[in-house]
């Protein structure tokens, strides 16, 4: 009796001993042979805002998933695997002995494979590392499963079911596959999905629903049937899933915002990479991209993005045309490309120069031919205007206002405001900004001139681009509230005020847009900021070859309208109502009057014409002058006048003093003649005249004159040739014709020109002392 005892601790003592080199086999088998978890396989899905697949990057065997959660899959879903496949899922602790003996007698008793008895944990760990058929098969597949339960929750190794099943394809994971044939995401299947999805992965092949749909729904109708029998759905769920046909959205892979998608996918990025984009509204654009495809020259590719300006979110993002289309070189992203922004900074320029002081918004400017050292900018349009409004410069994009602005501005600071402001301009290597710059004499980005166009919708806050949720929205300060408020009333055709600006103080803002063409018309812009939206355009060919013919207005332009239409009207189907805005506290009205650009009485004999214009903090600065005119000279001239009203010497009898405001004098050729200094000047006396300074000759074109209808002779066809030159005026001498630099000439020297264009002709000339001369004539065929 007393060595029971001693055989019992020795049987204890075996056992534990037996245990213990059971758990050290197990363990060292468990790292010896590890549990082949998945890794990152490069396999990656593009997402919109609302988590609808964009684009997709498959793994090296090519299959592309969709990674889920339990948490995001339907219940009902979870319910019919679950009672389908493995009843005793939480329960069990990988393998179900029951399972499999009942599976075993029903394939001997029936003669065939009537069943499985694999668990939910053994089909994850045939997906993770599969085997043959065989025994040893069999018992690598128990192995795995033990590991499996041995490291995995139970809600991780349904994730790895939901992410790793097979659904047919090139498509795993639940997600990937509610996609691709029902264009939803999984959270809501019905009931019916829900069961075809549940047996699929048993033979994804054979039950593949686009190529085999009646197998699909007889192999579903047989979920519908068991899940009966365990009543976990009501009757009339039943009836209403085995009612339901297999209906399949059209078959479509992902294939939206191509290169974005290539912009986010790095190395380090997550399987689901989110975006802030609309499908939808992608979709809508690609395709209307599409069609203008068409009517854009060969090898010309676009860009279009479109961003809300009050997030920055991106909503559109189409690099090119197509992303499959060489011969337009549609792998090339035109967003991030740097390219010549043409006029398109013109509108920071103007608003710049609005906070500095030195214009209002109907500010004189001077629109005539200008000599800059070597650089003689000439106009896109055909000739020139002469006296223009700020407001009027900018609305039409005149180059030579422009440049007579930022030089007074300065290039360097212009740059580097923009710079601090998120809108980088890129210089080649050494060079400093000049004048060039602001008719497109530097590279910039789509991207950067949307982010900084926000800032005439936002109270002069210019953004970054916010691609993904995740991304903080940066602003910075690129224009004073007031400043862009005009510069956008500007831009959509209010420049003119009305004499209160306050009787409506919310205003519904419309679409305001600038367009830009780039030297050669290498690159044509349209740049729109809607109620809601900022739109950006790019047209070009991405090799930098030109495009003759191709400009802002013409091609950017109408694809700019057409997608500000696209957008207001499913804005008005959604029922968003057009925001309102608020005029800034320090924009005013002021009457002023040319050329001094200052407020005067109307019936002032000095107010030639008078103008409304918008002002900030109730400032008018006086008319700008170029360099070479400093302020004053030659726009307030004080004079003596006698009795008669003859101009006569300060130190003459009855000599009384009287002040006399001239425009500008580079303007004389196109003023009306009444304006001109000879008629605004009175006449000297003969008696006792004024000294006068030494008068340079007037200076004037020789070879044609003004009015002229020339054609061209009738036995030939060529083009017509005139003989040119100038009298008067001094030094050497700068032709333009309809506004683009022509040639130069030394004094008394000619030139033969040969006149292609039909039409109406604008023929200036330009000398050292800044005198300039003008005519017009016709040339029929």
């Amino acid at each position: 009796m007393k060595r029971f005892p001693g055989k019992s601790r020795r049987l204890w003592r075996v056992l534990a001993i037996s245990q213990l080199c059971l758990f050290v086999l197990l363990w060292s088998a468990d790292r010896l042979f590890p549990l082949p978890l998945p890794e990152d396989d490069q396999a990656r899905v593009v997402l919109a805002e609302d988590g609808t697949p964009l684009w997709r990057f498959a793994d090296t065997e090519g299959v592309w998933r969709y990674p889920v959660t339990p948490e995001q899959v339907a219940p009902a879903y979870l319910q019919a695997l679950l009672s389908y496949e493995d009843r005793w899922f939480y329960q069990h602790p990988g393998v179900n002995p029951l399972a499999l003996g009942r599976a075993a007698w029903q394939n001997l008793s029936g003669g065939r494979v009537v069943s499985g008895g694999s668990t939910l944990s053994m089909q994850v760990a045939r997906l993770l590392d599969p085997h043959s058929r065989s025994l040893s098969g069999k018992l690598k597949q128990l192995w795995r499963t033990l590991q499996l339960e041995w490291h995995l929750s139970k809600a991780e190794i349904l994730t790895l079911y939901l992410n790793r099943a097979p659904f047919g394809g090139t498509l795993q994971g639940l997600a990937a596959a509610s996609w691709a044939y029902l264009g939803k995401p999984p959270s809501q299947l019905t009931h019916a999905e829900a069961a075809l999805f549940a047996v699929l992965p048993q033979a994804p092949s054979r039950l593949r629903p686009d190529r085999h749909p009646h197998a699909a729904q007889a192999a579903r109708d047989k979920v519908l049937r068991r899940l009966a029998q365990f009543q976990v759905w009501t009757p009339t769920q039943l009836r209403e899933a085995l009612e339901e046909p297999v209906l399949l959205a059209p078959r479509r892979e992902p294939s939206l915002a191509p290169l974005l998608a290539r912009r986010l996918n790095t190395a380090h990025s997550p399987a689901l990479i989110r975006t802030t984009l609309d499908a939808a509204l992608q979709r809508r654009l690609e395709d209307l991209l599409l069609g203008w495809r068409a009517r854009l020259p060969e090898r010309t590719s676009a860009a279009i993005l479109v961003v809300e300006h009050e997030t920055m979110a991106v909503r559109a993002y189409l690099g090119s045309v197509d992303i499959n289309d060489p011969r337009r070189f549609g792998h090339v992203d035109m967003i991030s490309a740097q390219r010549s922004p043409g006029s398109t900074l013109k509108p920071f320029l103007y608003g710049m120069a609005l906070d500095a002081g030195l214009i209002h918004s109907e500010s004189l400017l001077q629109d005539v031919p200008r000599r800059y050292g070597d650089y003689r900018p000439g106009n896109f349009a055909a000739g020139f205007s002469g006296p223009v409004a700020a407001s009027a410069a900018l609305a039409t994009s005149l180059n030579l206002p422009a440049v007579q602005l930022l030089e007074a501005y300065g290039p360097k600071r212009f740059a580097g405001e923009l710079r601090s402001a998120g809108v980088p301009l890129a210089l080649p290597a050494l060079a400093e900004p000049n004048l060039a710059l602001i008719l497109g004499g530097a590279g910039s980005r789509l991207e950067d001139l949307v982010g900084g166009y926000r800032a005439l919708a936002h109270g002069g806050k210019s953004a970054h681009l916010r691609l993904q949720p995740q991304d903080l929205l940066i602003e910075r300060r690129l224009l004073s509230p007031g400043s862009a408020w005009i510069i956008r009333r500007i831009l959509s055709g209010q420049a003119r005020p009305d004499r209160d600006p306050r009787a409506h103080l919310l205003q519904r803002p419309s679409l305001a847009w600038k367009t830009g063409t780039s030297y050669g018309f290498r690159d044509a812009w349209a740049i729109g900021v809607g109620p809601r939206y900022l739109i950006g355009i790019w047209i070009g060919r991405p090799d930098g070859t030109p495009v003759p013919g191709q400009f802002g207005l013409a091609s950017a332009a109408p694809l700019m309208l057409q997608v500000h239409d696209l957008l207001v009207n499913r804005d008005r189907q959604r029922g968003l109502p057009l925001p309102v805005e608020e005029v800034p506290a320090n924009v005013g009205v002021a009457a002023i009057c040319w050329p001094l650009g200052q407020p005067l009485a109307k019936d002032d004999p000095n107010c030639r014409r008078q103008r409304f214009a918008w002002t900030l903090d109730g400032t008018t600065p006086p008319t700008l002058q170029a360099l070479d005119q400093p302020l004053g000279l030659g726009l307030q001239q004080n004079i003596w006048v006698n009795a008669q009203g003859l101009q006569v010497g300060a130190a003459c009898a009855g000599a009384q003093a009287r002040s006399v405001t001239l425009w500008p004098a580079p303007l004389e050729p196109w003023l009306p003649r009444r304006e001109r200094r000879s008629a605004r000047l009175p006449a000297s006396d003969p008696a006792c005249p004024p000294a006068l300074p030494a008068a340079v000759a007037p200076l004037s074109i020789v070879g044609v004159r003004e009015g002229d209808n020339l054609r061209r002779p009738a036995a030939s066809r060529e083009a017509l040739q005139i003989k040119l030159s100038a009298l008067g005026g001094s030094g050497r001498r700068w032709w333009f014709l309809n506004g683009q630099p022509l040639t130069d000439t030394a004094p008394d020297a000619s030139f033969n020109q040969a006149f292609n264009q039909l039409g109406r002709q604008q023929l200036s000339v330009l000398d050292e002392s800044g005198q300039t001369a003008r005519l017009e004539f016709s040339i029929a065929p």
